[in-house]
């Protein structure tokens, strides 16, 4: 019997047609769905509109529309395959990663870098991949399927602005890849042993700080001020630059008791930070109890933060735990 699965519609490239300010989502679910005409072959589908966007404008409230909508619809069916545009495709990823936990359906979610009317896109063969992935019986939880491969929803990152092979899994294997229509797994399914859970709300009170050499530490006072939680894209394996280190340890003093959070990460994509390997990081990770990303995306440390941040009356021990706690497999090593 043929996996029913619902196809979700958000816009993206692979909805796009071209119009005189350039390309711009303007095909239907229904419209994406009538390129593909094998996919009847491999199970029925149901198309859903959730919004019809370039992926640059999504926002945390789009996330929620879209989690909504595989709540409202997950008894219905199967598994659930969205089309969303690249760009932000892996924060989106990462975000329901976090909104839906132990879904043992799975949840897909692709792309194209061209449009699925053009004669040579990729978008065909991604979105039938999505469709034989999500009606496999060993598939669950947040996916993304592209180019052949299949990424943890919390690992993937675009590394590639034009190219077919946009996505990249970060410090994790991919673990299954479809070939001539057939799915092959590197790494079998554990079954949840909890039920699935969905979470309603995103707090995106969140600024990235991205450090780059000679810095003026000025714009520390306005970030903390405006922010509940900053997040510092460093060097290397983790640190803080001389320029900055006075002006850190003022505001850091200040606000760490109005409950702000700072989280470390690194402009590495691979192998991750560890702030204990440098003088310039190991002594403010002990005197603040920073928390580290490790080998967490940056997608996955940005939404993972908002999730964490939505739920009221946490302490920073609580905090701290929930940001080391596994989900999806997003963090591997962590204190």
């Amino acid at each position: 019997m043929k996996k029913k699965i619902l196809m979700i519609g958000t816009g993206g490239t692979i909805a796009s047609k071209q119009t005189e300010a350039g390309l711009a989502p303007g095909l239907s679910s229904e419209d994406i769905l009538s390129y593909i005409p094998q996919v009847e072959s491999v199970c029925d589908v149901d198309t859903l509109q959730v919004c019809n966007i370039d992926s640059t404008n999504v926002t945390p409230e789009y996330w929620k529309k879209i989690a909504g909508a595989i709540e409202e619809h997950y008894e219905e069916y199967d598994g659930f395959v969205i089309c969303h545009g690249t760009d932000t495709l892996a924060y989106t990823a990462a975000a329901l990663s976090y909104m839906i936990q132990n879904s043992e359906k799975p949840i897909v979610i692709t792309g194209a870098q061209k449009p699925i009317n053009m004669d040579v896109t990729d978008a065909k063969t991604n979105l039938l991949d999505s469709f034989i992935y999500a009606s496999d019986d060993a598939s669950q939880d947040v996916t993304i399927v592209f180019d052949g491969k299949v990424i943890v929803g919390t690992r993937a990152k675009k590394e590639r602005a034009k190219s077919y092979n946009a996505f990249s899994s970060i410090n994790f294997p991919y673990p299954a890849v479809i070939q001539d229509q057939k799915v092959f797994r590197y790494m079998p399914a554990i079954p949840y042993k909890k039920p699935v859970t969905f979470y309603h709300e995103m707090k995106n009170s969140i600024y990235v700080l991205k450090l780059i050499p000679g810095m003026k530490p000025d714009v520390l006072s306005y970030i903390f001020k405006h922010y509940d939680c900053v997040v510092i894209e460093s060097f290397g394996v983790g640190g803080l630059p001389e320029s900055i280190v006075g002006e850190f340890y003022k505001e850091m003093t200040e606000w760490v008791r109005h409950g702000k959070i700072v989280v470390m990460t690194t402009q590495v994509a691979n192998e991750g930070s560890n702030m204990t390997v440098y003088e310039v990081g190991k002594k403010v990770k002990q005197d603040f109890d920073l928390i580290e990303a490790y080998d967490m995306t940056l997608e996955a440390v940005i939404t993972k933060l908002m999730w964490i941040m939505s739920m009221e009356q946490m302490s920073y021990a609580e905090v701290k735990e929930r940001f080391y706690s596994s989900v999806n497999h997003d963090i591997l090593f962590h204190e």
